[in-house]
Parts: C-alpha cells; sequence; structure tokens
C-alpha cells in the first residue's frame, strides 16, 4: 500500500534528482575530457544552506562568500581562489597540512596530488543534492602547499574529528571529471579510477568485476586476478548461491536462521561480531502527523521496546535493548532512551491536548485521525516482522499506522533523502568518531527544497541547542569535554522524541573455506567492511572470488544520494578510493599508504 501525499516536496525533489535519473540509467556517459581544468582552490558554502540562528560560527559559512564556480582554463590554479569568488574574511582557528607520498598514483599512473584533495572539496560543497557538507563547510581555503604533493587546509575552528574528512570513497581524480564543482552528472556506470589495489573492470545490474590495479602503490597488492561481486534479492538467495557454490563470501544481516541453514555444510564457516550498527525506529518530523510534538511523544511512548525487543531481536542475538540513542554503547552512551514506554501517560498527553478516539478507535484532533505511513525497504523479513507484530498493537492503541514500504533503493536514496515517511525503521552503520551525529541529526543537514536536498538529517529534526552542543563538540579536543556535549544533545533527542533505538547488531561473514581463504574474518567488524578483500586467496584455483551483496546501488555517484547505502561504499568507493585514513576493525583511523607521514594539525 502507498499513501505517498507529498506534493510540493516531490515535484521539488524531481528538480534535483534530474542529475540522478541519468545517473542511474543504462546508458553509458561519454568519456570525460582529458582536458579538464585544473580544480581550483575555495572557500565556499553551497548556496542556500543556512546555519540554525543560535549555533556557533562553526557552523555557519563566511557571510562574504557565494558558491563556487570552474575558472575557465586558462586562469585557474591550484592555489588561488575561484574567479568571481571573494575570499572570505576571518582568521583560520586550524590549520592541516598533509604530505601526499611520493608514490601515490591513480590507477592510470597520474600522481595523486592537491588538485584531487581541492576537486573533492569542491565536488562535496557545490554538487546539487550533495549528500553531507559536513566538516567541509568548517574549511576557510584549501590550497597545494610547498609542492603539488602538500595539501593545506585551513578551518574556520578548531575540528577535532578531521579524521574523518577526505576519507575512503572521498577523493576525485579531478581530471576524470569535467567540472569539479558539480559532479552530479558523472558516474553514470562506471567508475574511472582508483587508487586501491583493485579497479572496477566493469559494472551494471547484474554484477561488478574488480581486477587488480598494475599501478597501485602499497604493499598490499591484489592477489586473485579477479574479484566479483553480485546482487541477490534476499537472504535466503545469498544462502541458496553459498551452499551451491556460486558465491564464496555473503555480508547478511544476521540473523539465527542464517546461521542454522548453513550448520549443516562443514565447508560453511561463519563469523559473528558486535561492532557499530545499530537499527532504530524513527520519527520524521518535519511535516507529516509527526510534526506534533504531542502525538510523536504519545506514539513512542506506546511502543513496549521491551516487549518489542523479546519477540524480534532475543530470537536473532542474545544481547541487551540498546538505550543510548544513534549510538552504540561506549563513552558516549548514557542509557539516555531508558523507559520509554507510559501507555497512561501517552493517553493522557493526548486527551489534555484536545485529541479523542473517532468511531474508528483512533486518536483524532479536529476531526481528524492523520494517517502515519511506516516504511521499511521491502523484503527485509525482520521489518516486515516487526511491522506485523507492531501495527496491530498500535491500531489497537488508537495510531492509524499503515505499511507503506518500497525497495532497498527506493528506501535509502530516494525517500530518505527526501523525507518521504512519518515513521522509518533502518539500520545505521556508525564510523568510529561520533561525529556522524553531527551529519545526521543538525539543523542545517535537514534535506529541504532549498539546500536542493543536501544532508543527512532524515528526520527533519531540528533543535538549535542540540546542534550548537554536536557543533561545540566537533570543536572540542578534551574527549571527556567533548563526551559530555554529546551526551547532552542525545539527551535532548530523547526529550523530542527523534527516535526509539532498539539493538545494537551483530555483523556477520559467512564464506566457503574450500572456495576462499586468508584474513576472510578479519575485517568484518570494520566500518569499511570486508575492505580487505584484496588479501583474500583463491582456494579452489577459479581464479576469481565471488562476493554476494545484499543490495545494489542504483548509481555510482560518491557524492549524491547514491552515497547514502551502505552496500555502494562496501562495493564501489570504499574498494577503489583511498583517503588520509582508513577504519580499523577496533574502531580507530589508521593512516593509508597514501601519505608521506601523519597530517601536522596546528591549532592558530
Amino acid at each position: 500500500m502507498s499513501t505517498t501525499r507529498r506534493g510540493t516536496k516531490i515535484a521539488a525533489l524531481a528538480l534535483s534528482f534530474a542529475f540522478i535519473a541519468a545517473a542511474c540509467g543504462s546508458d553509458k556517459a561519454a568519456a570525460p575530457s582529458a582536458t579538464t581544468a585544473k580544480p581550483v582552490a575555495t572557500t565556499a558554502a553551497p548556496a542556500g544552506t543556512e546555519a540554525p540562528a543560535d549555533t556557533t560560527a562553526a557552523t555557519e559559512a563566511p557571510a562574504d562568500t557565494t558558491a563556487a564556480t570552474e575558472a575557465p582554463a586558462d586562469t585557474s590554479t591550484a592555489d588561488t581562489a575561484t574567479t568571481g569568488t571573494e575570499a572570505p574574511t576571518g582568521t583560520a582557528a586550524m590549520r592541516i597540512t598533509y604530505d601526499i607520498s611520493d608514490k601515490a598514483v591513480w590507477d592510470d599512473a597520474s600522481p595523486i596530488t592537491a588538485d584531487d584533495f581541492i576537486c573533492a572539496y569542491n565536488a562535496i560543497m557545490n554538487t546539487v543534492g550533495s549528500l553531507s557538507t559536513t566538516g567541509y563547510d568548517q574549511i576557510l581555503k584549501i590550497a597545494a602547499g610547498d609542492s603539488d604533493k602538500q595539501v593545506v587546509v585551513d578551518f574556520k575552528t578548531v575540528y577535532a574529528p578531521y579524521r574523518g574528512l577526505f576519507g575512503a570513497g572521498t577523493l576525485i581524480k579531478h581530471d576524470a571529471v569535467k567540472n569539479c564543482n558539480d559532479v552530479s552528472g558523472d558516474f553514470q556506470t562506471e567508475f574511472p579510477f582508483s587508487n586501491r589495489p583493485y579497479k572496477l573492470q566493469s559494472w551494471d545490474t547484474s554484477q561488478s568485476v574488480f581486477v587488480p590495479n598494475e599501478n597501485y602503490f602499497g604493499v598490499d597488492k591484489a592477489v586473485t586476478p579477479k574479484v566479483v561481486i553480485v546482487p541477490k534479492a534476499d537472504q535466503e538467495t545469498e544462502i541458496s548461491a553459498l551452499l551451491a557454490g556460486e558465491v564464496d563470501f555473503i555480508y547478511p544481516q544476521f540473523s539465527p536462521e542464517t546461521a542454522d541453514a548453513v550448520k549443516g555444510d562443514p565447508n560453511i564457516k561463519v563469523a559473528i561480531t558486535l561492532g557499530g550498527d545499530f537499527e532504530a525506529l524513527y520519527f520524521q518530523q518535519q511535516d507529516g502527523p509527526f510534526a506534533d510534538p504531542i502525538l510523536r511523544q504519545a506514539f513512542a511512548q506506546s511502543i513496549d521496546r521491551d516487549a518489542l525487543f523479546q519477540q524480534i531481536y532475543v530470537p536473532i542475538f542474545d544481547g541487551p535493548l540498546l538505550n543510548c540513542g544513534p549510538i552504540v554503547p561506549g563513552k558516549y552512551c548514557a542509557d539516555a532512551f531508558k523507559d520509554t514506554y507510559d501507555p497512561a501517560a501517552a493517553e493522557k498527553l493526548l486527551t489534555d491536548n484536545g485529541w479523542a478516539k473517532n468511531g474508528d478507535g483512533f486518536w483524532a484532533k479536529d476531526g481528524t485521525a492523520p494517517e502515519i505511513r511506516w516504511m521499511i525497504n521491502a523484503g527485509n523479513s525482520r521489518r516486515e516482522n516487526t511491522q506485523a507484530y507492531l501495527i496491530p498493537l498500535l491500531q489497537a492503541a488508537g495510531f492509524n499506522v499503515v505499511a507503506d514500504n518500497c525497495e532497498a533503493e527506493c528506501v535509502f536514496q530516494k525517500r530518505l533523502p527526501s523525507l518521504d515517511y512519518d515513521l522509518g525503521m533502518y539500520i545505521s552503520t556508525a564510523p568510529p568518531d561520533p561525529q556522524y551525529l553531527t551529519s545526521s541529526f543538525t539543523c542545517d543537514q535537514i534535506p529541504t527544497a532549498a539546500n536542493e536536498f543536501a544532508g543527512q538529517n532524515s528526520q527533519g529534526w531540528c533543535n538549535k541547542d542540540a546542534s550548537a552542543l554536536l557543533t561545540k563538540a566537533d570543536a572540542t579536543i578534551d574527549p571527556d569535554e567533548r563526551a559530555g556535549y554529546i551526551k547532552q544533545a542525545i539527551d535532548l533527542m530523547r526529550k523530542d522524541w527523534v527516535l526509539l533505538p532498539t539493538f545494537q547488531f551483530p555483523k556477520s561473514g559467512l564464506y566457503n573455506s574450500t572456495k576462499v581463504g586468508g584474513p576472510v574474518e578479519a575485517d568484518l567488524n570494520n566500518f569499511e567492511a570486508f575492505l580487505n578483500f584484496n588479501q583474500w586467496t583463491d582456494v579452489d584455483g577459479d581464479g576469481q572470488i565471488v562476493i554476494g551483496a545484499e543490495q545494489w546501488p542504483g548509481c555510482l555517484n560518491p557524492i549524491t544520494e547514491c552515497a547514502n547505502s551502505s552496500w555502494y561504499v562496501w562495493t564501489i568507493a570504499f574498494p577503489l578510493v583511498m583517503g588520509v585514513y582508513d577504519t580499523t576493525n577496533d574502531g580507530d583511523y589508521v593512516l593509508t599508504p597514501m601519505m608521506a607521514s601523519e597530517p601536522v594539525v596546528e591549532i592558530l
């Protein structure tokens, strides 16, 4: 059942998706010109992105900057501001100097230089439909340093989570795109560069094929002649393919049924670990029924999370109910979401504020019982079971909830970025640093028609105090002080009923030990997932390793909403493009071989 009711927003979204539709099509784009102008140093924030009024300067673009435009080929240089863009005023608070290794090259043997960093920055800040600018919007200036192998970045504030900038999947080879300031039309059916052990030979809707990058400069070179990644419609198909020998490795969302289904085959190994994945129910509150804080709170208080946990999650994995909020247990968790279930308080809250049940038993105000659209990705049996369990209970409690589902690409690359849902349920894969909270929950990261639907605040939640706290945390070096700000912001998420956390989800990897070997289990807990597949060995001698993918990206663009899918970054962006740091299996950062040395960080 589809009850999508967005009118003006969907019409506006169609404009921002005009580039995306082409990127997701089957027609191949013309090869990019090799004579593209060099990217230019710039400081501009994207037009239409406005910081909340009471946030600190860390979230505000300089008042005198404008959206960057690419300079003519004969006037742009890597160390000057964009032609027509006035340099911002103000003094830098922090400077980072990145020294790129002399050995670092792209797969065509051209050197990785400051131009590629600058191109990535311009693309992130200026591309129509850029998914997130958080962190990059703190940059005052980016330019080449003493040589084109050095990048100097000035920040307008101290930016504590700087290790997350220019990371895996972020850099863009500057001469592989026509215009670094707008890459929305690029990466249609190919990803034409790599600085990792493998490069992408081909990609379509049926498979992606990786072959060794003969110009890779690191020591961890590709071991197997070919890696093939193929889509599988669901976990049942994945498991059948693994048992039949059609695929060598799968990385499914964990369930006991998955492990049980393969336990009769002694060659199938099952690895399980806890990491940064967590599932939650999210309330979209920019418009629709949950824009009413009274209804939102009452609805949240009517969900018995403990009973839900026993019904859905305990049969999966014997772990605790997640009470931390949008984060896993650790130093940033204060159990803010304990004891959320209070149906008596919910009923009183509604009746005290003019709500009453109508003839159908649904809560109504002014004669209207709002319909609540619950969106999940169709085919996910756990979430479908959750709907089957909760919807009757919520309807009995007086809430007119209906299932409004679509396939994964529709959910994660279209409806979430456009806030086209009321209630959502999905797993988030969090990086080691909690900076992702700023990207996902601050006011200026709400996708709107005004900012061309940029940003990852898919809940539409705007609490200016919380935005200020998260921004302050990003500018705080002391880890304990920073943790305090983050906990305060999460407390405000509970106060405003932004979400209901449910479970820290296990990660699982299943593989056929007679077909693939090596360190297959070594990176399963990594934010970058099975990134180390270049070190896996071809045990059966067929010359390839075949990986089954649970979801398939609809397009390959690393800047736009394509990158909102975890399976996109796991199977395209991360394996093809290294940045300054990679994440590790134990939740830390490690310098990549692209860099000559640790970046030099100066507090000015």
